[in-house]
């Protein structure tokens, strides 16, 4: 019978549950859409349901490399996310508002013309 990695976990000394802690944090940095569905303890199919499309759909859309803002922010507020924009120069970070305005824009025509 397998070992469910939850319950191996349990026998680790407080130290190495940091060091995986920090582990998990510093890689959370940098994710595919499906490693970050994986992590939020979504399937495919339970996040289909939620953008009320077929299990298909989500799986192509984790396999693209070129994608919609409003689709991927979609798909990041499905599972409890927040899209946010930013451009990096070598001089500082600076947040693009302009796709945050065409998300409350979306939203504000969904809860006024159901």
């Amino acid at each position: 019978m397998a070992t469910k990695w939850r319950d191996i976990r349990r026998t680790f000394p407080p130290e190495v549950e940091e060091r995986i802690r920090r582990d998990v944090e510093a890689a959370a940095g940098v994710m595919t859409l499906c490693k970050l569905r994986e992590a939020r303890d979504f399937t495919q199919v339970s996040l289909a349901r939620i953008l009320q499309v077929n299990q298909g759909a989500v799986s192509r859309l984790e396999k693209r490399t070129d994608i919609y803002v409003s689709t991927l922010r979609s798909y990041i507020q499905a599972m409890g996310g927040q899209l946010q924009v930013k451009a990096i120069f070598p001089e500082g970070e600076v947040q693009i508002e302009q796709f945050e305005s065409m998300a409350e824009s979306e939203d504000s025509l969904v809860t006024t013309h159901p």
